[in-house]
């Protein structure tokens, strides 16, 4: 790690001390961007601009070229990338998002499921090492994977935005199933975020963008116990030493046992507060957040109030990654980013 130019973002993951709080976005690679649509346009598809390398490069750095304040890199992907190489059948739909033609839908297309092979995903790990190589040590690389239960949810609804209530007949009807699945969706992550470790991302991210769907009593029986494993698994294999961030849109209640988990930070939506989860996970773990993404489309004056109001909330002391609750929209002003990025800089110093 020492060779990065920035590292202020993995010190800080490591709860090492930094002049100030260091700051990337969620989807900071995206449609807000005028120069993401025209390599979006140029690549044909989404998916096509995900297995080209050279565009996948290419709109990765396009964020840290518009924002030298950015403190990492972020590769650009999907989620779904994982169930694809299932060969559910995924298609990104103009206007209504990802969709699977071939959902599991009962007990004999879930005895069919295994985990991919890594070569189907070799164009992932392709871009890591073109986006490495590009980055020049500038700022770190994060890496990531959707958690088991949100892959599953995908796999077996066919598609996002729903009411979850396919996948929770399932959960409530024949847990073994459910179980058989989350299994090896774990393990295919798990494989997943140890290649593109080898291939030379500086931390890992683990998206849970549907456990908030779940019940107190079931989060961690569905959700968090699978993304445990995964860290576990990482850890066995050697690496340790790779940060890794564990992210449950909705699960600021769950905080404490998402500890037990051992990240090395957690993610908060903007519903949680930073200093209560700061008392609750007793600065054992990193925080990143957790602004409301929709502030970005609000004045001027009003973001700078935000920023401060969560810079605040943390407080003094090391462990604080600034980001967003959840990832930007593309209806964003690109320099309302810039604003948000000069005043996390400069009023976060007083806290170091």
């Amino acid at each position: 790690m020492s060779s990065l130019i920035n590292d202020s973002f993995i010190k800080t993951l490591q709860l090492k001390k930094t002049s100030y709080t260091p700051v990337w976005i969620m989807r900071q690679a995206g449609r807000y961007l005028p120069e993401y649509r025209k390599t979006r346009a140029n690549a044909g598809s989404f998916m096509d601009l995900c297995r080209n390398t050279d565009f996948a490069t290419e709109v990765t750095l396009q964020p840290l070229d518009r924002y030298p304040l950015l403190d990492s890199a972020i590769l650009f992907s999907d989620i779904l990338t994982i169930p694809d190489a299932m060969n559910l059948g995924l298609d990104f739909v103009q206007g209504e998002g990802p969709q699977f033609s071939n959902p599991i839908q009962n007990e004999s297309d879930a005895k069919k499921l295994d985990i991919p092979s890594m070569e189907k995903l070799s164009y992932v790990f392709d871009a890591v090492r073109s986006i490495k190589e590009a980055l020049k040590n500038r700022v770190p690389l994060i890496g990531f994977a959707g958690s088991p239960w949100t892959l599953a949810t995908y796999m077996i609804e066919g598609r996002g935005g729903t009411d979850f209530l396919t996948i929770k007949k399932m959960a409530y009807s024949r847990d073994d199933l459910i179980h058989h699945i989350l299994k090896i969706n774990a393990e295919s992550v798990t494989q997943y975020l140890a290649e593109q470790i080898k291939a030379g991302v500086n931390a890992v991210m683990i998206f849970d963008s549907w456990g908030g769907a779940l019940s107190h009593h079931d989060y961690e029986k569905y959700s968090l116990n699978y993304m445990k494993v995964i860290v576990q698994n990482l850890n066995l294999m050697g690496y340790e030493d790779i940060p890794k961030i564990i992210f449950t849109k909705g699960g600021g209640q769950w905080l404490k046992q998402q500890v037990s988990a051992n990240p090395n930070a957690i993610g908060l939506d903007w519903q949680t507060s930073l200093s209560e989860a700061r008392k609750i996970t007793n600065n054992k773990v990193a925080l990143q957040g957790n602004m409301d993404p929709s502030i970005l489309l609000g004045s001027e004056k009003n973001i700078e109030h935000a920023v401060k109001k969560i810079l605040d909330d943390y407080g003094e002391g090391e462990g604080h990654i600034f980001n967003l609750g959840h990832g930007i929209t593309q209806f964003t002003e690109p320099e309302k980013v810039e604003i948000m990025l000069q005043v996390v800089r400069e009023y976060s110093q007083q806290f170091h």
